[in-house]
């Protein structure tokens, strides 16, 4: 894992769903075909799922292997105070709205805004209220 790396013109945050999919399936998922001329990104939310994955399910340790190498292989978005400001700002904006989203997609949206990077997901719902205020969904 790398939190030090610039992000490129052609990077993209996967979320959770996203990532879980490409990890499971590798070059076959159905994420990777819209991924090719891209580098993946991950924000902090997600590593921290990922991570937690298996504690709880107890997998084994090639199973855990795989993760950790595959975590090392991902630039992140770190969740700095700019980012925290933002998540705050916009989250409220959306329970004013009436429009309470999932708390880590939430964040996971104000990292990829604070950065300016995209955000590669299956879940798009959970994101259009993000999208009517500036997220770029690929």
């Amino acid at each position: 894992m790398s939190f030090d790396r610039p992000f490129g013109p052609n990077s993209v945050v996967l979320d959770t769903d996203a990532a879980s999919d490409y990890i499971k399936g590798g070059s076959a998922s159905s994420v990777a075909g819209r991924l090719v001329g891209r580098t993946m990104a991950l924000s902090f939310v997600t590593v921290g799922e990922m991570v937690k994955w298996p504690e709880l399910y107890g997998w084994g340790e090639r199973r855990r292997e795989h993760l950790v190498q595959w975590l090392e292989s991902v630039d992140v978005v770190v969740g700095d105070e700019a980012v925290a400001h933002l998540w705050g700002r916009i989250f409220a904006r959306a329970q004013r709205a009436g429009r309470t989203p999932p708390i880590n997609d939430s964040w996971i949206a104000a990292s990829c805004l604070s950065y300016g990077l995209p955000l590669l997901t299956l879940n798009t719902k959970d994101y259009q209220f993000f999208v009517d205020h500036g997220l770029r969904l690929t």
